[in-house]
């Protein structure tokens, strides 16, 4: 596979681009915490008593927190090598530009997800701001979501570029959305414990890529290391590995074939 540091100029790119409009791109990541906290904290929080997960005591809304934050690291990655890059290889032509450089399609798509998994930290290190005042994350451990962030941010940039490789219309990607990214969001721990499903719902969404990032993102929240985390890392390195390579070929398949 042809890539080289080059790919970084097309993570600068999208950087200097992303740089113009950077204070309406931190809203929805600052905002959406604290609608999340009003929502289950005043809400919902109230009629569901303590939780215990891995021997402690927690609140319902300090189970929720961290989920939160995987949630938004996985929709800031996926959304950002979906729509965004496909608005930038479809309608605006930036790869067809890029690719009379020196540069190759390979790279630029590493520098996609770069890009990706990049915004997937910003945003994480934004809902981390919203949600300290409230006192749901612990520190100095809760530095480590930042590169859970970015494993978790590489592994979903990588999965949306293999959808931007292979649906033909923007449009499309309301199917992938449908039908992958919302029931993740849902059922992968992010809102309440697995235990409380059936026993084969359970091993369904451990096999998938957010119950492993949720995973990680809680543990490291609250200062609970148990060793299922090599697990989780490990899943979503592999995940992550497998899904840029697809994601490659998808865009060769595309873009040069």
């Amino acid at each position: 596979m042809n890539v080289t540091s080059r790919c970084w100029r097309v993570w600068q790119r999208d950087a200097v681009v992303w740089k113009k409009t950077w204070a309406i791109g931190f809203l929805p990541p600052l905002l959406e915490p604290l609608l999340y906290v009003a929502a289950f904290g005043f809400g919902l929080g109230g009629l569901i008593g303590a939780l215990a997960w891995h021997g402690a005591r927690l609140t319902y809304l300090e189970y929720l927190a961290p989920g939160i934050v995987g949630a938004g690291v996985m929709n800031a990655s996926f959304f950002e090598t979906t729509y965004a890059s496909f608005v930038r290889m479809y309608y605006q032509k930036t790869f067809d530009g890029i690719l009379a450089t020196p540069l190759s399609l390979e790279e630029i798509v590493t520098g996609e997800v770069l890009w990706g998994a990049t915004r997937a930290v910003i945003t994480a290190a934004a809902m981390m701001a919203a949600l300290t005042p409230f006192g749901l994350l612990r520190w100095p451990e809760s530095l480590l979501l930042l590169p859970v962030a970015a494993l978790g941010g590489l592994a979903f940039a990588s999965f949306g570029m293999v959808f931007t490789g292979v649906l033909p219309t923007i449009e499309g990607f309301n199917l992938p959305v449908f039908l992958i990214i919302t029931p993740m969001f849902l059922f992968s721990g992010t809102f309440f414990p697995l235990e409380q499903l059936p026993v084969w719902a359970q091993r369904f969404a451990w096999a998938l890529p957010l119950t492993h990032l949720v995973y990680l993102a809680r543990s490291v929240a609250l200062g609970i290391f148990p060793l299922q985390l090599l697990v989780d890392a490990v899943y979503l390195a592999a995940f992550g590995a497998i899904a840029y390579v697809a994601g490659v070929r998808a865009m060769v398949r595309r873009l040069i074939t």
